[in-house]
């Protein structure tokens, strides 16, 4: 008998290791962890893990690589079962990201989260795929969708001036203190439901 309630009793104790190790704070401490862990600069802006910004590189072969963003993210509380608020700080041009707030346009993010997702999805995966296979059909730049639409090779070129303008590594530190001279007040307006850019002098 008192080998079975010792059994039961060990049973109990992993089901409360288990449960701590399954709920959102610590799954959400172990993926900032990780991406901390692997070869992205993270840096973070308050005491806790919830808000930071990841230094993010253009994929190579395509119109984007040298380019370098700083990628704010956002994780809600009941991360990894919402996902987390992705946007650029610097400013990029693509279909699929709002100029002037920096958010995305990207299902995998948006609607089709899943907690089988990590940060490191993120960024190995999801924003390289973004930026390699643009969607113009649904479009957050309409002037972007609509170049690439016209004149692939113009829209390449445009994309290229935007990163020697606005993502270089030297940039990044502009905008990180909200001081990046090109973003102008009327800019830095946006809807309820989209991330700022910068943050507004008081």
């Amino acid at each position: 008998m008192t080998a079975l309630g010792t059994e039961s009793n060990q049973l109990s104790e992993w089901k409360i290791i288990y449960h701590k190790m399954s709920s959102p704070s610590k799954r959400r401490d172990m993926d900032v962890m990780k991406l901390m862990m692997s070869d992205y600069t993270v840096e973070t802006t308050n005491d806790g893990l919830t808000e930071f910004n990841v230094e993010f590189h253009g994929p190579k072969q395509s119109p984007y690589e040298g380019g370098v963003w700083k990628v704010r993210v956002e994780l809600p509380d009941a991360y990894p079962y919402k996902s987390p608020s992705i946007g650029f700080l610097n400013k990029i041009f693509h279909p699929n990201v709002d100029e002037l707030s920096g958010s995305i346009c990207l299902d995998v993010i948006n609607q089709s989260w899943s907690p089988m997702f990590d940060l490191l999805n993120i960024f190995e995966v999801f924003l390289p795929q973004l930026l390699l296979y643009p969607n113009p059909a649904d479009p957050l730049n309409g002037d972007a969708a609509s170049l690439l639409l016209k004149d692939q090779q113009q829209y390449e070129q445009k994309v290229k001036e935007y990163c020697e303008r606005y993502a270089k590594r030297e940039k990044l530190e502009d905008v990180s203190d909200g001081s990046d001279e090109d973003i102008s007040d009327d800019e830095v307006t946006g809807s309820d439901n989209v991330d700022i850019a910068g943050d507004a002098d008081p």
